[in-house]
C-alpha cells in the first residue's frame, strides 16, 4: 500500500469512525426515559438495525483483507 493510500485512510478512518461514535452516542442519549417515551419495539428496532451495519461493516473488511492475501513469486 502507498504511502499516500495510507495516510488518506488513516484520515478518513479516524474521522469516519469518531463521527460514528458521535452518532451512537447521540442515540443512546434516547435511552433517557426523563427526556423520551419509546417502545421496547422501537428500542429492540434501533439496536437490531446498527448490529446489522456493524455486521456488514466486519464482513467488509473480512473479504477485503482475504481478496490482499494473493500469492505472487
Amino acid at each position: 500500500m502507498s504511502r499516500d493510500k495510507q495516510s488518506k485512510f488513516v484520515q478518513l478512518a479516524e474521522k469516519r469512525t469518531n463521527t460514528a461514535i458521535k452518532s451512537m452516542q447521540l442515540i443512546g442519549n434516547l435511552s433517557n426515559k426523563r427526556n423520551y417515551d419509546y417502545s421496547d419495539e422501537q428500542a429492540a428496532k434501533i439496536i437490531a438495525v446498527l448490529e446489522g451495519e456493524l455486521k456488514e461493516l466486519k464482513l467488509k473488511f473480512k473479504t477485503a483483507s482475504k481478496t490482499n492475501n494473493r500469492f505472487k513469486l
